[in-house]
């Protein structure tokens, strides 16, 4: 049973992805007025946020926002072009930057948990390797391997409505800014949509993972 449901979520994991390409190599021949970073930099005046930076960086599917330092990271392509994807991809990024100006409490908490999800993933793949093999005689190993897993769960669980409440967040200012269309508004909003469904599979990846090691640790006990 286990095995059928790690190939489908494997299954389900390709499609997705594969489909997000799919979407995003189309909304990137849509054409829009303004760069990624333009977007950007116009979201966070329009939201009152003039302490963050909009920078470039290197490789593809790199955006990201980095609260420690308060940059929106756009790669290069999102940050240069002018087009659908591009813009929601640099509105979504300063969604996050919102979130963390008004003390957004999913981000808090998943920002709070990143000490330890570090941690626990330096170890995780260590000690439930050694835990699978040690389980009868010294169990603590394996059960620390499941605690620190079970850690990473968590952070992909409540990572959830943090992306899509930045998701949200974009989507409705491009419609109120004007940066969007009526007709290249469900563009935007498909393409983070696309998105956020591998968020989904990602946690619904480590929660199946977690009930797997979860079942051999019960069942070697017996």
């Amino acid at each position: 049973m286990y095995w059928i449901i790690f190939i489908a979520i494997a299954l389900l994991s390709y499609l997705v992805q594969s489909n997000l390409k799919q979407k995003f190599e189309k909304y990137s021949r849509m054409p829009l007025g303004m760069t990624g970073r333009e977007v950007a930099e116009k979201m966070l005046r329009d939201n009152g946020i003039y302490d963050v930076r909009v920078i470039s960086t290197g490789g593809r599917l790199t955006d990201h926002y980095n609260p420690t330092d308060k940059t929106v990271n756009l790669s290069e392509d999102v940050y240069n072009q002018s087009n659908v994807a591009a813009a929601s991809v640099a509105a979504h990024e300063c969604g996050h930057a919102i979130q963390h100006a008004q003390a957004y409490a999913p981000l808090r908490m998943r920002s709070a948990l990143v000490p330890a999800v570090s941690f626990a993933s330096n170890w995780v793949q260590w000690l439930l390797l050694i835990g699978i093999f040690t389980v009868e005689t010294f169990p603590q190993i394996m059960l620390g391997g499941i605690l620190l897993f079970a850690m990473t769960t968590l952070f992909s669980f409540i990572t959830l409505p943090v992306e899509i409440d930045a998701s949200r967040r974009a989507t409705n200012w491009m419609s109120r800014a004007g940066i969007v269309s009526a007709s290249s508004y469900p563009m935007a909003v498909d393409a983070l949509r696309s998105a956020a469904y591998t968020y989904v599979i990602a946690a619904l990846s480590s929660l199946a993972t977690l009930v797997y090691y979860l079942s051999i640790f019960m069942n070697r006990r017996d």
